[in-house]
């Protein structure tokens, strides 16, 4: 069964720095573009970080450019999603997405909040 397992987020305050996992399992995660996505309540879901199948092209958002940093192992069938300088604007519902043509997968969400 193809899923993807995400870990790390948390309440940090502003200026601070935290980690997302994102484990896949049961799908050739080598294949797979990688994303990170967030959802703040009220808005809607929006994209904030690309990766490509060799992690050597990556995108952001102009919101978190100079801030965040993907990154994928493909040996452990991971991405991550470095955030640092986090702003209270970045709290929100962070997800991991695999996509590949037609094919998605989702994981859980966690939730980040910067807050003082």
């Amino acid at each position: 069964q193809a899923q993807l397992v995400q870990s790390g987020g948390g309440l940090v305050q502003p200026g601070g720095s935290l980690r997302l996992s994102c484990a896949g399992s049961g799908f050739i995660f080598s294949t797979f573009v990688m994303n990170w996505y967030r959802q703040a309540p009220g808005k809607e879901r929006e994209l904030v970080a690309t990766i490509d199948t060799t992690g050597r092209r990556t995108d952001y958002a102009d919101s978190v450019k100079g801030r965040f940093t993907i990154s994928r192992n493909n040996a452990k069938t991971t991405v991550y999603l470095q955030m640092n300088s986090l702003k209270p604007e970045d709290t929100a519902v962070y997800y991991c997405n695999a996509r590949l043509r037609t094919s998605e997968l989702w994981g859980q969400g966690t939730q980040v909040t910067v807050s003082s």
